[in-house]
């Protein structure tokens, strides 16, 4: 990571009015395979597995693939420095709010307060019928197919399928954060996946510095970015934190 660059992105992140975009890459020092790439989830399963009509076609195969692929993993690991540093970001007040492409919750329980789930959250179950959340606690997902105790619905992980929409709230919130961000900081993700991926031209077009945190170039670094930090997500984040002389992650 270029030091020069690193210091001119302190500077900016500094000034506050941060948006923080976050995907896959933040997560994987804490233990959570990304989706693209080598070893990623789509070289392992076929993403069609994760239609939403699958799940409606047969609700018990499609629980159990997500126990495997998604819950296992979730429940063994914790927020690394990146989240940390994010959450101690947001609460010196220089970070406005995360969104992230991310399901595993590991935003909040590292102590960010606002989060944007632009794909859902392996934290909650809803009912297909009554459309009520509960909280997805073990004995709740281990159940072969989990249902609803208000009405006896078939419950699925608060989660977007492909095949469904964001959720209009989340996806309205974040481009309006993105339209009045000072600076918005790109971390872990490709820019592939819309409606996320328009997020940094959003802020760009309205006057905002673009910083981004990635282990290789992504669509966004041609196209937006202005500093471009090439390293690990919590290498790159814990040494802003430390130029910040807002200490350690988690410290």
């Amino acid at each position: 990571m270029d030091r020069e660059s690193a210091r001119r992105a302190a500077e900016i992140l500094g000034r506050g009015g941060v948006l923080a975009l976050t995907g896959a890459g933040i997560s994987v020092e804490s233990g959570i395979a990304p989706f693209r790439g080598p070893g990623g989830l789509w070289s392992k399963y076929d993403p069609a597995l994760f239609e939403i009509d699958r799940f409606y076609e047969n609700p018990k195969r499609i629980w159990d693939l997500m126990r495997q692929v998604f819950f296992r993993d979730i429940a063994k690991a914790a927020p690394n420095t990146a989240h940390l540093a994010l959450a101690a970001m947001e609460s010196a007040g220089l970070v406005d709010g995360v969104v992230t492409q991310n399901i595993d919750g590991l935003h909040q329980r590292a102590g960010s307060r606002r989060v944007i789930e632009f794909h859902g959250g392996l934290s909650r179950l809803r009912c297909l019928q009554c459309l009520r959340a509960f909280e997805a606690n073990a004995q709740a997902i281990a159940r072969d197919v989990p249902l609803c105790r208000e009405c006896g619905g078939t419950l699925k992980p608060d989660v977007i399928f492909f095949g469904e929409a964001i959720p209009p709230e989340a996806s309205s919130e974040a481009m309006e954060m993105a339209r009045r961000a000072a600076s918005i900081l790109i971390v872990g993700t490709s820019g592939e996946v819309m409606p996320a991926a328009a997020l940094p031209m959003t802020a760009k077009r309205a006057g905002a510095s673009v910083i981004e945190i990635n282990l290789s170039p992504s669509r966004h670094t041609p196209a937006v970015t202005d500093i471009f930090l090439q390293a690990k997500a919590g290498a790159a984040l814990g040494a802003l934190l430390e130029q910040l002389g807002l200490g350690a992650p988690g410290g």
